[in-house]
């Protein structure tokens, strides 16, 4: 069943009349390299809009990263390697990926937390991807793959049919970029109907990372990828009516809290 993707801003959770810090939502993400730092800013940025506590951790030898972060966004709490666990039992989501290379680290790393936190939810991004084992999948994973890391993941092309058949095959959600990008979890596909070809630009995809992992952290897994990747197109249409198709995603982040829903 092919469902067109359309808005579902409104069904997400809002927060209570009198809730408090920490009641609205708690992000773990993993993150970052010596090569790219920028990514996990941009998911970390993105999703402190809609959680109360966002807490980053790179590896080991990138400590000079979270410093770096700090100076440029304010909201997030940096975790040291060894407290993963600690951190990650804390979190209402994990997000894995933005900025990671595929190395060793990488692959124990993303072994240990689908391990180790199978009822938890959890986002792979990026750099997981590649360094993920799909028989580690399930119902409690949104794989966010652009067509390159669907195939090094999955092994098949990324078609939407593919797609399908993978989320039905390994129990997990799958929100796969290709086109305007759709949304399966093996039982129906939802194609999104938002987005233009100035999304082409790096970083969008780790914009579209933070939503998805923040909406994740009080709402289920489905709606969140949806309305992630609804949003993410979303602000990146209003931005070519103003600007065309010359935005980065830094403009996409700062469109994304302007969107009221």
């Amino acid at each position: 069943v092919v469902v067109q993707l359309k808005s579902i801003l409104s069904k997400l959770a809002v927060p209570a009349a009198r809730s408090r810090k920490g009641q609205n939502g708690r992000l773990l993400v993993i993150g970052g390299s010596k090569q790219f730092h920028g990514a996990p800013l941009m998911a970390l940025e993105t999703a402190s809009r809609f959680v109360d506590m966002a807490y980053f951790a790179s590896t080991r030898e990138n400590a000079w990263l979270a410093k770096k972060l700090k100076l440029a966004l304010k909201t997030f709490i940096y975790v040291n390697q060894r407290k993963i666990g600690f951190f990650a039992k804390k979190a209402d989501c994990i997000l894995i990926g933005p900025g990671m290379i595929d190395d060793k680290h990488t692959v124990l790393l993303v072994f240990r937390m689908l391990k180790s936190f199978r009822d938890k939810p959890i986002v792979l991004d990026a750099g997981a991807i590649w360094a993920g084992d799909r028989n580690l999948l399930g119902s409690n994973v949104v794989v966010c793959p652009h067509a390159a890391e669907f195939r090094k993941l999955f092994g098949v092309e990324a078609t939407q049919k593919n797609a399908f058949e993978c989320a039905k095959k390994f129990g997990c959600v799958i929100c796969l970029k290709i086109g305007k990008g759709l949304v399966t979890d093996g039982k129906k596909i939802w194609l999104n109907s938002t987005g233009n070809q100035g999304m082409s630009k790096g970083g969008t995809g780790d914009v579209l990372a933070g939503l998805v992992a923040g909406f994740a952290c009080k709402n289920d897994l489905v709606l969140s990828a949806r309305a992630g990747l609804y949003l993410n197109g979303l602000a990146a249409d209003n931005l070519r009516k103003k600007h065309g198709f010359h935005y980065s995603a830094q403009d996409l982040i700062e469109e994304v809290k302007k969107t009221r829903f």
